[in-house]
């Protein structure tokens, strides 16, 4: 019934509201620091752990084998659209990483990556977040987009699986953000305002990544690569180390184990 209703709705508006869908979670994740004093280095590094097996598994389910499966199709050999489309994701992903300025937690204010700036390190801090919620955003928005121009190797059911995998390990990342930020001496008010804030990227670029898949449509493999080398991309360099520097290694790769095999489920599952 509610996948019926889905289907009248255009792909623009079915990003959309599944970029609101994995913002509100990344919320409800900010919201705990209202309900906790501290957090558990252990149970955050298990949960930044699950985000990357979810951000894994849901790149070649939801994004690469679909786009390996569109270059069967085409004339060039099929491995060509994604793994260019995979290289270049990650390659701008690269460039942001290089040119946004953020900061890492417990990193010292002039460890600082990105440009130069005085910016405060609270903002820097919300900016390595937001960081991670553009190639999930953009992720989105290629499925739905994919959808709308070939439903047969892109179907809504696995694009709305895709939004609620990232919608369910976005609530570990403002889980993450929030407490540090708590921790940093901000009021709780605070702390989940800059928090859920980190999410606000996820719906804008889900409607920029339906308008990409519009404008490249005769080189749809090679956007759906893209998001996934996006993925990857900020998987590898952001939450993946993060969550093994404090110790934790067995634990965050545990939750890796999990989130992976999860995600693997849900795709195949519901494909």
């Amino acid at each position: 019934m509610i996948e019926k209703y889905i289907e009248t709705l255009s792909p623009v508006t079915m990003a959309l509201l599944a970029g609101i869908f994995t913002w509100g979670l990344t919320a409800f994740g900010a919201s705990l620091v209202f309900l906790f004093k501290n957090v558990n280095r252990k149970i955050l590094d298990t949960a930044l752990g699950f985000a990357a097996g979810v951000m894994i598994a849901a790149s070649f389910w939801s994004l690469l084998e679909p786009a390996i499966e569109m270059s069967q199709k085409m004339t060039v050999p099929s491995w060509i659209p994604p793994a260019t489309g995979f290289v270049l994701g990650a390659l701008f992903l690269r460039l942001i990483d290089m040119v946004l300025p953020h900061l890492h937690f417990h990193a010292p204010i002039h460890g600082a990556e990105g440009i130069k700036t005085s910016l405060r390190r609270s903002t820097l801090l919300v900016l390595a977040v937001t960081l991670h919620n553009i190639p999930e955003g953009l992720a989105i928005g290629v499925s739905f987009g994919a959808h709308g121009i070939q439903p047969s190797s892109v179907t809504l059911l696995s694009s709305m699986v895709l939004a609620f995998g990232i919608g369910i390990q976005n609530i570990p990342e403002g889980f993450a953000i929030s407490m540090p930020l708590r921790g940093e001496g901000f009021s709780r008010g605070k702390s989940f305002f800059y928090g859920q804030l980190s999410g606000l990227f996820e719906p804008i670029f889900a409607v920029l990544g339906v308008l990409l898949v519009n404008i490249m449509q005769n080189f749809l493999p090679y956007t759906l690569g893209f998001a996934a080398g996006a993925m990857i991309f900020i998987t590898a360099e952001e939450l993946i180390p993060e969550s093994q520097r404090n110790g934790n290694s067995d634990l965050a790769t545990a939750g890796l184990i999990i989130g992976f095999t999860l995600m693997m489920i849900l795709d195949v599952a519901f494909k």
